[in-house]
């Protein structure tokens, strides 16, 4: 169910205030009252949690103007407004807030409307509402909030007592008279705007019975009754209502709020909020470790793949050592294409399996360096051209070949320069199972 809290301040500190909680959806007053001053608004703070707020201001506080600038400009409309209306103002328009409404339907020729209220008193509302911590984005004139009917006032009494009473001199009435006009008097100048405003106006006609005004009653009027009213004015009755009942149902009407310009309300967080975005800075923060966490440990990854592929060159340009460009992603082409230079591809296994057992005896005798290699895969035989700087070092690799379970045949050498060049047959003896079960 959604509900809203309705509260109507007062001008100074020691006025009344009334309250009311009121159903959007079901269209019904949940709660309702009032308290004896602003000082007990903290009363109200519990029952504005997890509510909208919405607040309204006595009228007669704030004054309703509707002006015609020539300009279209709206930024020099709201710097000339000011000293248009300086005459008409008691105050001096430095101590004033002059807040602005988007009015585009009116038939009139005004192109400005505009209410002005003092700056102090809205720094005085704004104070109460905060130090009771009550949160609204929604400041409003309770002229505004009235029911409208183009053509016709709509009036209520606040404070007012039952028809059979007297009224008390405590009372306001607020009156609407169109889009953007209205005040809010209380009773003794609501007497006086009767007897002497409104009746010199109604007086300066020619038939006035034939231009009544026509005021829409929520509630007993002092001076009005449905048998006499002044004359110039005829009373409809309307359903009674609470005032601030009648300002739930009809405020929307009105998209004008006060607070606007310097008195913008910013952006507040409900608790619920503030802890959802604690949460998601945790998950933030967790998120960035696990992302540079990541980071490092991919860092440390492709330094050893960088590491592991400099081995498998610099291990590819010793086995051969005439290769220019050896790249790292064309290394396996490159060594089927060394293999089928000594055999074919078919032949690979037994080439591999050979190179493997002369790596020990290249390992021992490191001053021999081979020149040339090519494997004969029908008879399973290496042929292997070297070179070294002395005769004693081809024996060395002999000797060590022998030892390696291999058969080998040393070819014939020669001497080229300080270089002794020579060639070698290597073929792999057979295994002892293998020769007892060819006998």
């Amino acid at each position: 169910m959604a509900e809203t809290l309705y509260i109507r301040l007062g001008s100074q500190v020691q006025d009344e205030i009334s309250w009311l909680i009121f159903s959007t959806s079901e269209q019904e007053i949940i709660a309702s009252g009032k308290l004896t001053n602003a000082e007990k608004l903290s009363e109200l703070t519990e029952k504005a949690q997890q509510r909208t707020v919405k607040v309204f201001v006595p009228g007669s506080d704030v004054l309703l103007k509707r002006l015609n600038v020539p300009t279209k400009s709206q930024r020099a409309v709201r710097s000339a407004v000011p000293y248009m209306l300086e005459d008409e103002l008691a105050q001096d328009v430095d101590q004033l807030f002059f807040a602005y409404a988007n009015i585009a339907n009116d038939k009139s020729d005004y192109n400005c409307f505009v209410a002005v209220t003092e700056r102090a008193q809205m720094l005085l509302w704004q104070s109460w509402l905060a130090d009771a911590n009550i949160h609204t984005k929604t400041l409003q004139p309770d002229i505004l909030a009235m029911p409208y009917t183009a053509g016709e006032w709509s009036a209520i009494a606040l404070n007012s007592a039952k028809a059979s009473s007297s009224f008390s001199k405590g009372i306001q009435i607020i009156v609407r008279q169109g889009e953007w006009q209205g005040f809010t008097l209380d009773y003794q100048a609501w007497q006086f705007t009767l007897q002497h405003v409104f009746a010199t106006e109604q007086g300066d006609k020619v038939e006035p019975e034939q231009n009544d005004i026509i005021i829409n009653a929520y509630s007993d009027l002092p001076s009005f009754n449905e048998a006499s009213s002044p004359e110039g004015f005829t009373l409809v009755k309307a359903e009674e209502e609470l005032p601030l009942a009648l300002f739930a149902q009809h405020c929307q009407q009105s998209a004008f709020n006060l607070l606007q310009g310097e008195f913008k309300v910013k952006e507040h967080r409900t608790k619920n909020v503030n802890d959802w975005f604690w949460a998601a800075g945790i998950a933030v923060c967790a998120l960035l470790l696990t992302v540079s966490y990541k980071s490092i440990e991919l860092w440390q990854l492709s330094a050893q793949q960088e590491q592991v592929e400099a081995q498998i060159i610099a291990r590819y340009k010793q086995v051969f050592p005439n290769a220019k460009k050896v790249r790292i992603g064309i290394i396996k082409s490159q060594l089927n294409r060394k293999i089928a230079q000594f055999g074919g591809a078919s032949e690979q296994a037994g080439f591999l399996s050979m190179l493997s057992k002369i790596q020990p005896a290249f390992a021992k005798v490191p001053e021999l360096k081979p020149e040339s290699l090519k494997f004969d895969g029908k008879r399973q035989e290496l042929r292997l051209q070297a070179i070294a700087d002395d005769y004693q070092h081809f024996e060395r690799f002999k000797a060590a070949l022998n030892t390696a379970n291999l058969t080998v045949k040393q070819g014939a050498q020669s001497n080229q320069g300080d270089q002794v060049t020579g060639s070698f047959s290597i073929v792999s003896k057979p295994s002892r199972a293998s020769s007892k079960g060819g006998s």
